[in-house]
C-alpha cells in the first residue's frame, strides 16, 4: 500500500483519542500530548492580593486600606452626593477622564454631576502609591452596563490633588 501523509482531521483525532486512553499502566503513548495534572480553582483573596486570607495578620494596613481622599469619591458616588465628591478635592484640583480634562472644584462638581452621581463603582483592586492610590474599577453610568478603568488618584494634605479616569 502507497504512503498517504494523514490528514490534519485524522491527525486530530488520533490525538484526541490517544489522549483518552486511561494510561493506567503508567506509560505515555507515543504521539499524544503529555499530561497534564488539573490546577486548583484560585483563591479569590489571592488573586486580589497575592496572599491568603490566614497571612491578614502580617499584612501592613497601608498596603490594603484604600487611601482616604480616594474613600471619600467612592463613598460620594455610592451615597450619591455631589457636594462630598467635590469636597474631596483640591480647590485647584486636576481630573483628566481619558482624554477632557477639568480644572478646579466648579469644573469638576459641573463634570460629576452630569456624568458620575447616579451611577454605580465598585472597586475591584487597589494599588497602593507613595502619594494615593490606583483603583481598578468597574463604573456602571445610570447604574446599569458599564466598563472597567483605572481611576489615579493623587492625593496631597488629605484631598484629591489630580484624578486621572483611563480605560482598562
Amino acid at each position: 500500500m502507497p504512503y498517504r501523509p494523514m490528514t490534519p482531521a485524522l491527525a486530530l483525532a488520533a490525538l484526541l483519542l490517544a489522549g483518552c486512553s486511561d494510561g493506567s499502566d503508567g506509560s505515555e503513548q507515543a504521539g499524544s500530548p503529555p499530561r497534564t495534572t488539573r490546577q486548583a480553582t484560585p483563591d479569590p483573596a489571592k488573586e486580589t492580593t497575592g496572599r491568603s486570607p490566614g497571612d491578614a495578620a502580617d499584612e501592613d494596613p497601608k498596603d490594603t486600606a484604600v487611601d482616604p481622599a480616594a474613600q471619600a469619591y467612592v463613598d460620594a458616588v455610592a451615597d450619591e452626593d455631589l457636594d462630598a465628591l467635590v469636597d474631596a478635592f483640591h480647590p485647584d484640583a486636576r481630573l483628566v477622564d481619558v482624554d477632557r480634562t477639568f480644572d478646579g472644584r466648579d469644573e469638576i462638581r459641573d463634570w460629576a454631576r452630569d456624568e458620575v452621581i447616579g451611577g454605580r463603582l465598585t472597586v475591584l483592586k487597589n494599588t497602593p502609591k507613595d502619594d494615593g492610590t490606583t483603583l481598578l474599577v468597574r463604573f456602571a453610568p445610570g447604574g446599569t452596563g458599564g466598563f472597567e478603568a483605572n481611576y489615579t488618584f493623587d492625593v496631597h494634605d488629605g484631598r484629591i490633588a489630580r484624578l486621572d479616569l483611563q480605560y482598562a
